[in-house]
């Protein structure tokens, strides 16, 4: 992999505070709303269902493109969890009588944040992972890197 599409200290440092804060609103949000704690419990696993299907999803696509067989099934198995944990969402907040209009839209927002942000430090993980294993064989068979013992060995 081309060494210019490491992401930057920046981007992945934005990346895992985009996601740390949209859970964090939505946590202090759900703790502050009025909601019986069968409903909170309700949009927390929704939330988990999300985070977790919207990082199987970015993998398989990521396993794809790097030539890592993924059956046909897997792959709607995972776009459906995507699409039923979205429509959880919608159905929760469209049948929430006790939530105001705004409560409803921060918490949608906050749910989106974290849905993206977690594909995108998904990714980043996943790269600095492949960049973390290509440095070692990187600097091994660079001739520009040799170490003092290597090159009083040669003389």
């Amino acid at each position: 992999m081309n060494s210019s599409l490491k992401p930057t200290k920046a981007f992945v440092f934005t990346s895992w505070a985009a996601l740390a804060i949209a859970l964090c609103a939505y946590a202090v949000g759900l703790l502050n709303a009025d909601l019986q704690l069968n409903e909170k419990g309700y949009y927390l696993v929704v939330m988990l269902f999300g985070l977790f299907s919207v990082i199987t999803l970015q993998k398989t696509v990521r396993d794809e493109m790097e030539g890592i067989k993924v059956t046909s099934a897997y792959k709607m198995l995972v776009i459906a969890c995507v699409a039923i944990a979205c429509a959880l969402m919608v159905i929760g907040l469209w049948n929430a009588d006790t939530l105001a209009l705004n409560e409803k839209g921060f918490f949608a927002i906050a749910f989106v944040l974290a849905l993206f942000s977690a594909i995108v430090t998904q990714k980043n993980v996943r790269d600095l992972s492949y960049f973390d294993q290509e440095t070692p064989h990187n600097i091994a068979s660079s001739p520009s890197t040799e170490t003092a013992d290597t090159a009083s060995e040669k003389l």
